[in-house]
């Protein structure tokens, strides 16, 4: 979409959701994971507010461990990045196996907070008779946001994008450090504040990495929320600050189930503010036999 107000740049919002990196320690056994009890809370309820602004590393860089994990006890800082990074590794292999529906819906807004228009798209991800993944598109009118437009490199980021995509195996590129212990509705979780090691120069379709927050349940050591947001940046390509949550799915498994953001994108010849929320419904599971770390 272009008018006379349109910049043409490009907002590619890569939801990237998940960062972690490998410290060094001992390596540990695969358990299969256990069913949750009817008691077990099934998701995290989001805020009412966006992360705080924040650079990276965090202000705790440097800083000893919190007195709460020891290196050399059970709750070793090392051995908990091992198991929560490698469980993202199967929650990625679980994910593409089930069939779910996802609905973006990005507004503009003015300056009293109105939506000044808005990009919106409902699709089922699904499989063919042969086992291929697809997306099936059930609503997608045009865009009236003002100020950006989406590229197709943004409607594959929105249909395709895999929320586990940095995992035990690419987790070396990134910088991992312990924050603290904080109850996060029901579920006592540890924080880590994550950070690249290499922010390489924006290119098209090139590599995407995640600067933020990731809350990690004590419990099944996986992830329930990330807040943070995606590089590279340019000039014409900016991406805004996010918070995502996740849902116990089948009593076993933390899937994404809402995507939020609200920030102000500083283009060099015009600021734009826009509001997103993806959201993840209908879960239901194709087939699979992966097992997950306990």
């Amino acid at each position: 979409m272009t008018t006379h107000h349109v910049c043409r740049t490009s907002l590619k919002v890569c939801l990237i959701f998940l960062i972690a990196v490998v410290f060094c320690g001992n390596t540990i056994g695969v358990d299969a994971i256990r069913a949750q009890s009817g008691e077990r809370p099934r998701r995290v309820s989001p805020t009412t507010t966006t992360p705080p602004e924040q650079n990276f590393p965090s202000p705790n860089a440097g800083s000893p461990p919190s007195p709460d994990v020891r290196r050399g006890s059970s709750l070793d800082i090392a051995q908990i990045i091992e198991r929560f990074t490698e469980n993202e590794s199967l929650l990625l292999r679980e994910f593409a196996n089930y069939i779910y529906r996802q609905e973006v819906r990005m507004q503009t807004l003015g300056v009293d907070g109105r939506p000044t228009g808005e990009f919106y798209r409902l699709s089922e991800v699904s499989f063919t008779e042969s086992g291929q993944r697809r997306e099936e598109v059930k609503r997608f009118p045009p865009s009236t946001l003002l100020g950006i437009h989406i590229t197709p490199a943004d409607l594959e980021d929105f249909g395709t994008t895999k929320p586990f995509s940095i995992t035990r195996e690419n987790a070396p590129l990134y910088y991992i450090e312990y924050v603290t212990r904080e109850r996060l509705d029901e579920l006592d979780t540890y924080v880590f504040d994550v950070r690249p090691k290499r922010v390489p120069k924006f290119e098209p379709g090139g590599k995407r990495f995640f600067a933020g927050r990731v809350w990690v349940d004590t419990q099944d050591l996986m992830v329930v929320k990330t807040a943070g947001r995606t590089l590279p940046e340019d000039k014409n390509n900016k991406f805004p600050r996010f918070e995502s949550y996740r849902e116990n799915i089948d009593g076993r498994f933390w899937f994404p189930t809402y995507v939020y953001a609200d920030d102000v994108l500083e283009f060099p010849n015009q600021s734009v503010r826009i509001r997103l929320e993806i959201r993840y419904t209908n879960y239901r599971r194709f087939q699979t036999d992966v097992k997950v770390l306990d």
